[in-house]
């Protein structure tokens, strides 16, 4: 009786109805997959509803014992997705304050910016601060978010007296040319080696003078860098290879370990590209393309780019593909590889298959940030070696042949860590970048479910609206169809079952 007194209205807005629901929540999983990498059902299901059915939590004790191998590979993954300070970052003031002018995007994301903040106060800060009055008011400049706040501070400190740190802040937020930048940092030069001289006689003298010391020696070290930096800007290289080359040796004879977080080198070989002096590149990779040292995508990059160049201007698929390769093209092609696997996004840049935007101010190494500030630099490099982004073209993409699992074991390096995409969504700005992701995650199965669940509803609701007479039957049918199973059981029990033990059933 219920089935025979239902209307195809009814059937149009159930159908509808639910088309509704459907596209509501498939709106909503892709929204929260494009913008968190992940689906919200899935994860839901994962981290809330899989305890409360017993599932078994990652963090139990049980899981805890795991073997030495694991470890290892769990404290390498961690290592490496490890936040690092661009080395070739650009001026606030100078190029991304004006990038934000032109074009009105902010080209860095709270996050990187916030990372900066503290990398601020660790090279350029002190516990003996406050016996320097400048120095006090820079400490607190640097931990201020407001930038016309800091800059406010900074000419403060400089009434006080010239202070090294002052002009650092200057020549990075309110100057608004390169040449503007180098004027502030040569007068910071002139300031931080009058201190570094006075606190090189005192370290001696106690931990708060050497502390005091280290500090002023990170201080020398990143003008002399950002220096170095503006001299390539304006197109002085081999004045900018000079002071490279003796911040390197400065680097080595000093044992800060802050130093070695600025990676000078990788300016150096920037400049030498820029020079064509491959002889002094090759050089300089040998010395830090170790397997005891951190790789980077610089490294990579430039040991492929070399042997690359030695066989590009005459390599052919076609002949190689008849003949074979070469010695020389085997090994250029092995380099690309090896660098490929360490980071497969920047194939896409080089090959100008996706835009490029501003690099941020730090990079995760292996991940979409590192690529997108190689490529912004190196680009150029390539293109000079005739032949060399033809043979990454239709080289690189062979490099996942040999690691089907990247995720679970590399073949040159370490497996590829799960957690660049969390990191490079922090670092870059999704606004109006996509950041890419490796491997490509295929569409969770909710957002493939959703989505067949909204069309064919969506379809029932057309057709029980074009032909409700007809879509009736077909829906009467069906229900009849789907409880018959139902009704032969109850048919099967009413049969075997007395008929006064059924009636006193059926009155319960």
């Amino acid at each position: 009786m219920f089935l025979n007194t239902l209307t195809p209205k009814f059937y149009v807005a159930l159908t509808g109805t639910s088309s509704l629901i459907s596209g509501l929540i498939l709106i909503f999983e892709w929204w929260y997959f494009r913008k968190y990498g992940t689906s919200f059902i899935e994860q839901v299901s994962v981290s809330h509803l899989r305890p409360l059915l017993g599932g078994v939590d990652s963090s139990s004790p049980s899981n805890s014992n795991t073997s030495n191998g694991e470890a290892d590979s769990n404290r390498q993954s961690v290592s490496e997705c490890k936040v690092w300070r661009n080395p070739l970052n650009l001026f606030r003031g100078a190029e991304y304050n004006r990038y934000t002018w032109v074009t009105g995007r902010e080209p860095l994301t709270y996050y990187d910016m916030n990372l900066s903040a503290q990398d601020h106060q660790t090279f350029f800060t002190c516990d003996s601060d406050h016996l320097r009055p400048a120095d006090a008011i820079m400490q607190k400049a640097w931990r201020e978010r407001n930038p016309q706040a800091r800059i406010s501070a900074a000419h403060e400190a400089l009434e006080l007296e010239d202070c090294a740190t002052a002009y650092i802040l200057l020549a990075e937020e309110e100057a608004t040319t390169i040449m503007e930048a180098e004027r502030l940092f040569k007068q910071a030069l002139k300031a931080g080696e009058g201190c570094y001289r006075r606190s090189q006689q005192l370290q001696h003298h106690g931990t708060q003078y050497e502390a005091q010391h280290r500090r002023d020696t990170n201080v020398l070290v990143y003008i002399k860098r950002r220096l170095a930096m503006c001299s390539r800007k304006l197109g002085r290289t081999r004045e900018a290879v000079k002071m490279m080359r003796d911040l390197c040796v400065f680097q080595l004879m000093k044992e800060f370990p802050l130093l070695s977080m600025f990676n000078i080198h990788e300016n150096l070989l920037e400049s030498l590209l820029e020079l064509q002096n491959y002889a002094d590149v090759q050089a300089v990779l040998a010395k830090y393309d170790d397997i005891s040292l951190p790789k980077s995508a610089t490294i990579c990059y430039t040991a492929a780019l070399l042997k690359a160049r030695a066989v590009s201007d005459k390599f052919s698929p076609e002949v190689a593909s008849r003949r074979g390769l070469s010695t020389a093209e085997m090994n250029a092609v092995e380099a690309i590889h090896r660098a490929v696997e360490f980071n497969p996004h920047v194939p896409k840049y080089l090959l100008e298959m996706k835009s490029l935007i501003l690099p941020p101010e730090h990079i995760l190494k292996r991940g979409d940030s590192e690529a997108i500030a190689y490529a912004f630099f190196h680009l150029q490099h390539w293109k000079r070696v005739e032949g060399a982004l033809n043979l990454l073209h239709c080289t690189w993409e062979g490099t996942f042949r040999m690691i089907p699992y990247p995720l679970e074991k590399g073949h040159l390096f370490y497996p590829y860590p799960i957690c660049t995409e969390t990191a490079d969504r922090e670092l870059l700005p999704t606004v109006f970048h996509e950041v890419s992701v490796y491997p490509k995650k295929e569409l969770p199965f909710f957002i493939l479910f959703t989505a067949g669940l909204c069309s064919f509803t969506a379809m029932l609701a057309l057709l029980t609206h074009q032909f409700p007479e007809l879509m009736g039957v077909f829906a009467k049918a069906f229900l009849s169809t789907l409880f018959a199973p139902l009704n032969f059981i109850m048919e099967k029990v009413e049969s075997i079952l007395p008929s006064s033990l059924w009636h006193q059933l059926t009155r319960i």
